[in-house]
């Protein structure tokens, strides 16, 4: 048996990784764990990404962890509605518009006061190289 990696393609890998900080979130909204599953997946639909598969959870006695799978790679979310806060991701391989997408239209859903969002490339290209 060969195991030897295969070559690097002529393209490495690339990926988006955004990240979302929102306050002022309603807090029924963030503890509505149903809700918040259909969100995260009408969502990654509307903003061009592949369902694959999605698990979300309810904590006692409040806030949601949640994660949407998608061929792209993923959308997670974690909230604490006590505090209106909702921490969200998503990452996409390939089409980085795509995740941009899908966080826009998160950001919505969720009603957010406030956002700090950051993105930022993933791959091989992304890390820096050692001098």
């Amino acid at each position: 048996m060969d195991t030897r990696l295969a070559e690097p393609g002529p393209t490495p890998p690339a990926g988006r990784h955004v990240l979302a900080e929102l306050t002022g979130c309603p807090p029924e909204v963030l503890n509505d764990v149903r809700a918040l599953e259909t969100c995260f997946r009408d969502c990654a639909e509307k903003g061009g990404a592949t369902l694959v598969s999605s698990h979300f959870h309810h904590f006692t006695p409040q806030g949601v962890s949640g994660v949407v799978v998608i061929a792209e790679s993923h959308l997670t979310v974690h909230t604490w509605p006590e505090h209106g806060y909702a921490a969200v991701d998503v990452f996409t391989c390939g089409r980085p518009e795509i995740a941009e997408a899908v966080m826009s239209l998160l950001i919505a859903s969720l009603s957010a006061g406030t956002v700090n969002r950051t993105s930022f490339h993933r791959g091989p290209h992304a890390v820096p190289t050692a001098v």
